[in-house]
């Protein structure tokens, strides 16, 4: 069996998220997982790597993710509590972690060859953040960068991101990156006080080379390369709910490239219809290629 041409390396978790006072609700998500798997189901090699826990709920990801067509090699199975994210509240957004399967990952236990095969890897979130974790995927990381690989960065910007990732981790993957992906929300939290063209400014002058995908929930997205700005209006479509729709668009530009598309402009809005697609379901949606045409080519 082939190595994936796409890896992504991260967290998967489950969301504890209550609705009305009392009633609770799980449903599997992580950034990086939502990203990989967003990815094959549109039709590419990609594999999640990532370590998930021995229970119910780990196997509710591990089910998931081999339904999406995720490479299991890369799923690292743990004995240990699942990670999960409680949100007692969306409006206004509150939430806290707990568990430490993710921080069993061992990137030693990798699929032999998976670096030679791998054309993008992609590194996200709250993983960066956690250590052992995050100190051992900023040397997968470097190892990517010296082999010559796509290096994508999309900080998803959470609230255990401390002064040390501030100061040290995101500049570090920052200046790696091929492209890097962020939203408006991630803008004001890592440049609180600047306007948002003076963060982008600010952001940019750390890796000029990089093409910055910037998004802006239904205001659309902007695409920043060296020379030139490219935007693109939301596809607008009946929202059921936002959660991954970030996920999504990420996925859709990083497999835009893959499946043929060249045109930046053309790029932009596979992404959009990929974010859109995700936001017609409840949770953190992973939609497929068939999802996306749809948008892109509506029926009359």
């Amino acid at each position: 069996m082939a190595m994936p041409r796409i890896v992504v390396f991260g967290e998967a978790l489950t969301d504890i998220v209550q609705g009305s006072p009392g009633q609770w609700r799980g449903y599997p998500g992580g950034a990086p997982w939502n990203v990989a798997r967003t990815l094959s189901r549109l039709g590419l090699s990609a594999a999640f790597a990532g370590a998930i826990s021995s229970d119910s709920l780990g196997d509710e990801i591990a089910e998931q993710s081999a339904q999406a067509g995720l490479d299991m090699r890369f799923i690292q199975r743990v004995d240990a509590d699942p990670l999960v994210a409680i949100v007692p509240s969306a409006r206004p957004p509150r939430y806290f972690f707990a568990g430490e399967a993710d921080l069993r990952f061992d990137p030693a236990l990798l699929p032999e060859d998976w670096l030679a095969a791998a054309q993008i890897c992609h590194f996200s979130c709250i993983s960066l953040a956690r250590q052992p974790l995050g100190a051992q995927l900023l040397k997968v990381a470097e190892q990517c960068r010296e082999a010559g690989k796509h290096i994508s960065y999309d900080p998803n910007w959470r609230n255990l991101m401390d002064a040390h990732y501030r100061e040290q981790t995101f500049p570090t993957l920052i200046a790696m990156a091929d492209t890097i992906k962020l939203s408006d929300e991630d803008l004001r939290q890592i440049y609180p006080g600047l306007t948002e063209a003076q963060a982008l400014n600010e952001l940019r002058a750390m890796n000029p080379a990089a093409e910055v995908l910037f998004t802006r929930g239904e205001h659309g997205m902007v695409l920043h390369t060296q020379d030139r700005q490219y935007e693109q209006a939301a596809i607008a479509i009946e929202v059921v709910d936002t959660v991954g729709a970030g996920d999504a668009s990420m996925a859709g530009w990083l497999a835009s490239h893959m499946l043929g598309l060249e045109d930046p402009q053309q790029r932009l809005r596979f992404s959009a219809a990929c974010a859109s697609a995700s936001c017609q379901h409840a949770g953190a949606h992973a939609p497929d290629l068939a999802e996306v045409q749809a948008l892109l080519s509506p029926t009359p």
